[in-house]
This record gives structure tokens, C-alpha cells and sequence, in this order.
């Protein structure tokens, strides 16, 4: 079975699940946090080398505030108590999205997680923390744009590959398949740059539930579909008539 090397997950679905049950918003998040430890230890023996998760967009800050405050919360617990066994599973943490205006804790920690695992192998887990993707692109245009005026890049040197080197997913390869939970069909302000080309999969189940079957069960739709990247399939190419 063909596996993709870089999965990137939209986790929804955490508040809908605790509403179901009758259960405060946060318990829903505290499930969705498990689930999330699920699928970082699942990642590698799956054959997955790259996992990114959206885990708080830059539009989230619309959130009641007690609400952001126990996101807030959920992540520097999820850091202080995981970080060890995801160094010792030589797990690399990477963070995406703009630190610039965060709390100097959070970003202390960001930082540290980020240090601490900068020489692990055996997965790079992408945290996308106070990320949107129009955002990353605007702030991408502004950084090409400032080494321009400063004389340091000329204009017609900006390419689509100069550009994706300078997204905050610089080295990271592009997601071949974007998951989404709780049966919403969008991306979200999410990867758009790097998602151009992803597969994506739906599923109807709510982040907490996703699971290891549910995992795989999206890389065995990876696997059953053709990626032609805007060109032709072999059986495409191979029913073309002769010239002449």
C-alpha cells in the first residue's frame, strides 16, 4: 500500500462531542488531547514521517475568552507532560504559525520543545499554534518583499519554490494527504500553500473517537486514488491516439 510520508489533520469536532454528551466544551478538548497522543505514537509504525495537526488557528482568538484560556492551558499541559516521551520516542517538534504577540510562557515553551528535539528522527510532528494559511502567505509576501526593497533579492528571482522556502514550512515536505474529522468538507484557512496538491479525506467521526482503525482507514483511501499533479494517469496516456 502506497503511505503517504507527510499527513496533515484537521481536528475538529472536540466541542460537538462533549455537547453529545451532554459535557462541558473543555472535557472535549481534554478528549481530543488523548486522541492526539493516539495519533503521534501511531504515526511511525504506520509509515508516516511528517504528522501535522491544526491545533489553534489565528482565528480561534474569537473563541470566548475563558474558552482560549483553557486552550491555552490544554497546550502548556500537553507540552510540559509529553514533551519528555515524545524526545524519548525521538519525536521532532516543529511549530508553525506567528509567534509574534504570544504570551512569553507560550512561547518559552514552543522554544524549548522546538530545541530539545531538533535532532530527532524517527517523526517530525508539526504543531500548526496561531496558524492561518492566508497568514502565513501575507506574512511570507511581506518577508520577500522587505529583502527586495533592502537590495538583498531581485523581483523576477521570486519563484513558487523561493516562495514555499519561506513559508514557516520551510524543509517540510508538502502534506500528500490533508484528514479532516467530524464530517465538516473544508480546509479552514489551513496549508493552503502546501495543500494545493493533497488528497483529501473526510471523516464523519469526531476528533476524541478518531483512532488507529480510523487512521488507517484514510490511508487506505490515500492508497486506492491516482495522483496526477494536473497531468495524465498511465491508462490516460497509453489510450491516446498515435500521431501521424
Amino acid at each position: 500500500m502506497t503511505t503517504p510520508a507527510h499527513v496533515a489533520i484537521i481536528m475538529d469536532g472536540n466541542g460537538r462531542w462533549a455537547k453529545a454528551r451532554g459535557m462541558p466544551r473543555l472535557a472535549g478538548h481534554r478528549a481530543g488531547v488523548e486522541a492526539l497522543r493516539k495519533a503521534v505514537r501511531a504515526a511511525p509504525g504506520l509509515g508516516i514521517s511528517f504528522l501535522t495537526v491544526y491545533a489553534f488557528s489565528s482565528e480561534n482568538w474569537s473563541r470566548p475568552k475563558s474558552e482560549v484560556s483553557d486552550l491555552m492551558g490544554l497546550l502548556k499541559l500537553f507540552i510540559r507532560r509529553d514533551l519528555a516521551e515524545l524526545h524519548q520516542s525521538g519525536v521532532r517538534v516543529r511549530i508553525i504559525g506567528d509567534r509574534t504577540g504570544l504570551q512569553a510562557d507560550i512561547r518559552g515553551l514552543l522554544d524549548e520543545a522546538e530545541s530539545l528535539t531538533i535532532h530527532n528522527t524517527s517523526l517530525t510532528l508539526v504543531i500548526a499554534f496561531n496558524y492561518g494559511g492566508r497568514d502565513e502567505i501575507v506574512r511570507t509576501a511581506r518577508k520577500l518583499a522587505a529583502a527586495v526593497a533592502r537590495g538583498e533579492m531581485d523581483s523576477e528571482a521570486i519563484s513558487a519554490e523561493s516562495f514555499a522556502g519561506s513559508l514557516d514550512t520551510q524543509g517540510i515536505p508538502d502534506p500528500e494527504l490533508v484528514i479532516r474529522t467530524s464530517g465538516e468538507l473544508r480546509l479552514s484557512n489551513f496549508l493552503l500553500w502546501q495543500a494545493a496538491y493533497s488528497e483529501l479525506v473526510f471523516l464523519p467521526c469526531y476528533w476524541p473517537d478518531f483512532n488507529r482503525e480510523h487512521f488507517a482507514e484514510a490511508l487506505r483511501e490515500y492508497a486506492g486514488r491516482e495522483r496526477r499533479f494536473g497531468g495524465l494517469g498511465p491508462q490516460d496516456v497509453g489510450s491516446r491516439p498515435a500521431a501521424g
